[in-house]
């Protein structure tokens, strides 16, 4: 089954660490990405610019609006993703707990959710 491992950072976290630490923190995504691929967990990761260059889309009454973000008051961002596949959600919490930067912010967690057309 696959899974979504949303990457939340605090704003806080992203002033706190030092130069040195970021490096340190993406040095570890990415031997974890490497360890990922190896046993055959991984489907896809990315990081994500921060708030600021993000858009958001509505569209409402057939007219499209945009907004530039951040567009809420937060104290979290989404700042990254995993999809894994993983036989159950024991072994995805097991996996997603070994994210790196689950020891600044927090991952959620949630299965995939494969669509069907109805007849």
């Amino acid at each position: 089954m696959r899974y979504i491992c949303l990457i939340y950072n605090s704003a806080d976290t992203d002033g706190r660490l030092t130069a040195d630490e970021g490096v340190d923190l993406i040095k570890a995504h990415f031997a974890f990405d490497e360890e990922l691929q190896r046993d055959g967990f991984m489907i896809h990761s990315d990081a994500l610019e921060m708030p600021d260059q993000a858009s958001v889309l509505r569209v409402r009454n057939n007219r499209l609006s945009v907004t530039d973000g951040p567009y809420v008051e937060t104290k979290e961002h989404l700042a990254g993703f995993y999809v894994i596949e993983a036989p159950d959600i024991a072994k995805a919490k097991e996996i997603a707990g070994r994210i790196p930067s689950a020891r600044y912010g927090a991952v959620e967690l949630r299965p995939v959710r494969t669509l069907t057309l109805p007849n």
